[in-house]
């Protein structure tokens, strides 16, 4: 299936581990949690799996509902199931968590083994703090020893890393799959676009396979943005919408904060001007951002270490996308003028797009290291000074927090027809010193969207290099 690139990796994990439910000995359960952002396909992988192997299952999606009422619909999910169990789940109340993963260890073998399945499990423990004691429990006692594949899902990436983390109730009991977002070179395969358009239909969908399902092959950024802001219930439109109300619901600062950063402010001073939210709540609203994975905290990477702000980024490309252009326009595209809407992504476009290719230019050259043509660098980041004067888009070294020696420096020009030239180069040479750790030896790396109208630096970049690392 076309949305399935990227994903064999962990449809075989998931098939092996059933495997190990089906084939071991005294203790054949097996317990997994999976995890990744919101509408990266977590609960579409898992049905996927249960399909290709027709095996009994149960799948039960929390919701936010009341202790009891997550209980009723856990019962609800069982007798609609083709498990074992349906019939007994259909005859009335199964009392308790504990009698109902007790009714449904009973009856798995080795010959017909049962994929249990507990999505939004984050909502589950809202509901029911005590659920990972209870589900401790029952593992200990009974799943454990059944012929049971747990499949614990969840998109609240801070609380499910924490579900296996020592003294939780869970620890030790627990494998991880992670499901990421589809990379640029697998969005490229599934559109069939050359490299440039394969980036720009990423800073736009990123790596959501609902999303990447709705480009027609070889369809152009423009005409499918004027397909799909005219429909109002778009999964372009309305995703962002949703993303933001399950991972935010009534967290109004935290809201507004986040519009802010997705508007383009990036230095905690503009962030606190434009949402209006005052110093101690803006702090922890940011905490909270950056716990929840929708933001990213950036300091500048060069041998000092400290001494210039932070800068703050929607972390995923789609949700950057939606609130730059989307969420503020929601009123014209419900009123049918998503026209509109396009055209103001239009005059903005060139603007966003040069920005918005730099973490992307980032992660895929980090894919490559270490690469002697990048010297010995292993990390990547970028460079800026405290006023602003000096920003250097990409800044290449050998250790995580401090840049220590400055392997490489690079400018990103990202524009539409006009290629990397020598006044580009020029000002990149001039900022090289300004950037401490960095000398005369420290390569120069230019990165550019139509080429290169000079070929003096050390390292050259175009689209088709960048879709390369995503292969590698």
């Amino acid at each position: 299936m076309e949305t399935f690139v990227g994903r064999e990796e962990q449809l075989n994990s998931l098939a092996a581990e059933l495997e190990q439910v089906r084939t071991g000995g005294g203790k054949p359960g097996r317990a997994l949690a999976i995890r990744g952002r919101r509408q990266v396909g977590k609960s579409t992988l898992v049905e996927e799996f249960i399909g290709r192997t027709g095996v009994p299952s149960v799948f039960y999606v929390a919701s936010r509902q009341s202790a009891a009422r997550e209980l009723e619909l856990f019962g609800e999910a069982i007798a609609a199931a083709d498990a074992p169990a349906a019939e007994i789940a259909r005859s009335g109340s199964l009392g308790s968590w504990d009698a109902a993963l007790a009714l449904l260890a009973r009856d798995a073998t080795a010959d017909s083994p049962l994929v249990l399945v507990i999505d939004e499990l984050p909502y589950l423990i809202e509901s029911e703090p005590a659920i990972e004691g209870t589900l401790q429990k029952a593992w200990d006692r009974l799943l454990s020893k059944a012929h049971v594949l747990l499949v614990l899902v969840g998109s609240d990436l801070s609380m499910m890393e924490a579900l296996g983390e020592h003294g939780r109730p869970l620890y030790g009991r627990l494998r991880e799959i992670v499901v990421p977002p589809l990379t640029p070179a697998e969005l490229d395969e599934l559109l069939d676009l050359d490299a440039p358009a394969a980036l720009d239909a990423y800073l736009v969908i990123g790596g959501f396979p609902r999303l990447a399902s709705l480009p027609r092959h070889c369809e152009g950024i423009w005409r499918f943005l004027s397909r799909e802001l005219a429909d109002p219930t778009s999964p372009l439109a309305v995703i962002g919408e949703r993303s933001v109300n399950a991972e935010l619901p009534g967290e109004m600062q935290e809201r507004r904060v986040l519009a802010a950063i997705g508007a383009g402010e990036r230095a905690y001073s503009t962030i606190e001007r434009r949402s209006g939210v005052e110093h101690t709540s803006l702090v922890r609203s940011l905490k909270a951002l950056q716990e929840k994975r929708m933001v990213l905290r950036q300091t500048p990477y060069s041998s000092r270490g400290r001494g210039s702000p932070p800068r703050y980024l929607v972390a995923d490309p789609y949700l950057r996308f939606w609130l730059r252009f989307i969420g503020p326009n929601l009123e014209l595209i419900e009123r049918g003028r998503g026209d509109l809407v396009v055209e103001r992504i239009r005059a903005s476009w060139d603007s966003y797009r040069g920005r918005a290719i730099e973490p992307l230019v980032r992660s895929a050259i980090e894919r490559r290291l270490p690469d002697s043509d990048f010297g010995e660098a292993l990390f990547v980041g970028g460079y800026w000074t405290r006023d602003g004067r000096v920003e250097v888009d990409l800044v290449g070294g050998r250790d995580l927090d401090r840049g220590g020696t400055i392997d490489f420096v690079g400018s990103v020009k990202w524009r539409e027809r006009q290629p990397f030239d020598r006044r580009d180069l020029a000002a990149l040479i001039a900022a090289r010193p300004q950037v401490p750790g960095a000398g005369e030896a420290t390569r120069l790396v230019g990165v550019s969207r139509s080429g290169f109208a000079t070929h003096e630096l050390d390292i050259e970049l175009g689209p088709e290099e960048l879709i390369a690392a995503w292969r590698a």
